[in-house]
Order: C-alpha cells, then structure tokens, then sequence
C-alpha cells in the first residue's frame, strides 16, 4: 500500500503551540508527516539548528495520532527536499490574509517545479492566530511571559538564552 507523505516546513525559531496545534492536524491527513526544520541562517535564528529540532521532537513525540512523526533539517529548495522524502503533500498553516499572500505566491512557483506535489493549507486555530516566532522572541527578550504562545520546553529554554529566571 502507497503511503501518503507530508512535508511541514519551517525554521521553527522557536516552535510555537500554532506550529504544534498544525502538527497535530496535519497528522490526520497522512500516513507519515515529515517536519522539515529549515537551516536558514539568512533570517539569524536564536536557536540552533540542533535546538531547533530537539524543540520540535519534543513536541511531537507528545502528539498521538495515526501517522508516523519525523524530524528532519534541510537546506535545499523546497520542492527537492520534499521531492527526497517523498511527499506528495506540502502542508502549511496560514494564520492571517498576509500569510495567504506570500503563500499563494509561493505555490505558484511550486506548481511549476513540480506539479505532482500539492499545498495543503490549514487554518490555525482561532486562538493561535496572533502567535507568531518573531514576537514570541520578542516579548521574551523583554522578559514578558511566553507561557501562553510557546510548549513549556520552549518557554524553558527562551528564558535561558535571554537569561531570565
């Protein structure tokens, strides 16, 4: 039997509970996900790409469902990568009109590279629709509580890089 194959990419800097509430949704609609965490140094993450990954197996070693959950970096285009796993299906979460203008734009051009993989488009859940990495970094590195954006793990391990008790 032909398995169907997801790839959820993401720089994941850091993973936040809409990256997780995705994850969770994503693996009801495949038989194995892959979460592709992107070396993409251009954006400077504050995590490594080590890190990066341990947050997300973390959290997903957590998440029960029927599809098998892999944990894998990448730093090629996205089209081959997902093309190396074997995907048939690229799954996105989308949490504002913003986030749907720079994805359609981006579909586009993966239509081109390949037309057999499609985009699947989840919306987050109404109460992760603000979160976003770049604020969580934020609102932690001025010492405000990320406890209601971030796992628990995550929030541990931001209050450690900007050294918060």
């Amino acid at each position: 039997m032909v398995k169907r194959v997801g790839l959820y990419p993401g720089t994941f800097d850091p993973l936040t509970n809409g990256h997780v509430d995705i994850i969770g949704r994503a693996v009801k609609l495949v038989d194995r996900l892959v979460i592709g965490v992107a070396i993409n140094e251009d954006k400077g993450p504050l995590f490594s790409l080590k890190e990066r990954v341990e947050m997300v197996e973390e959290a997903s070693a957590k998440l029960r469902g029927p599809a098998e959950i892999v944990v894998q970096p990448f730093d090629t285009l996205l089209m081959k990568f997902a093309e190396s796993v074997g995907a048939q299906i690229i799954v996105r979460g989308l949490r504002a009109v913003a986030d749907f203008e720079y994805e359609f734009a981006m579909v586009g051009m993966n239509q081109k590279l390949n037309p057999a993989v499609e985009t699947v488009f989840l919306m987050a859940d109404p109460t992760h629709q603000a979160i976003a990495s770049r604020l969580v970094k934020e609102i932690a590195r001025l010492q405000g509580s990320v406890a209601q954006f971030v796992p628990q793990e995550v929030e541990r391990r931001l209050k450690a890089k900007f050294g918060v008790s």
